[in-house]
């Protein structure tokens, strides 16, 4: 089983959403995780995953990681050589036991940049994939072949639509 997440921000708590899956073509979740926790860390450039990992890692504790394959992260898993983001550091947290996939919608700009392109449908702007522990070249043809037409595949446009979803202000 793969897992997409992606957390969404608001009134000083984080709410994490998790879709899990088997195949790459695929165009609904197994399941739809979620879990909201309060006082979360504020955004520090430059260490984003101080702020998301603890929100992905309290959502964990919802699955056995023995039936996890893989697992997909909004945002990168290295940002440049020698320096991890935040799948880098989700990797090192799982003891290096399941690879990570990091598909980010902007670019992070760098003199090493270790991302690779891929464009889907008839998009001009390209998602940003880094790999850990998977080939990158094999991931970035399997994320061309997920399910929709768009940018976005379809498991990951509703990970993030599940996010802002009955958020109460």
């Amino acid at each position: 089983m793969k897992l997409a997440f992606d957390t969404y921000y608001y009134d000083g708590k984080a709410k994490t959403i998790a879709v899990s899956f088997n195949d790459w073509e695929d165009d609904e979740p197994i399941q739809i995780y979620t879990d909201i926790i309060e006082g979360v860390e504020p955004y520090e450039p430059g260490s984003f995953y101080k702020r998301e990992l603890p929100c992905i890692l309290s959502l964990l504790k919802q699955v056995n990681l023995e039936e996890v394959d893989l697992i997909i992260v909004d945002g990168y898993v290295i940002l440049e050589e020698k320096h991890l983001g935040l799948g880098g550091y989700l990797h090192q947290y799982l003891e290096a036991k399941i690879p990570v996939v990091g598909i980010a919608k902007s670019e992070f700009v760098s003199k090493t940049s270790v991302f690779k392109e891929v464009i889907r449908g008839e998009s001009k702007k390209p998602l940003y994939v880094t790999t850990i522990g998977v080939d990158k070249e094999e991931i970035c043809h399997a994320i061309e072949r997920m399910h929709g037409k768009f940018r976005m595949p379809t498991l990951l446009q509703i990970v993030d639509t599940k996010t802002k979803e009955n958020i109460k202000n």
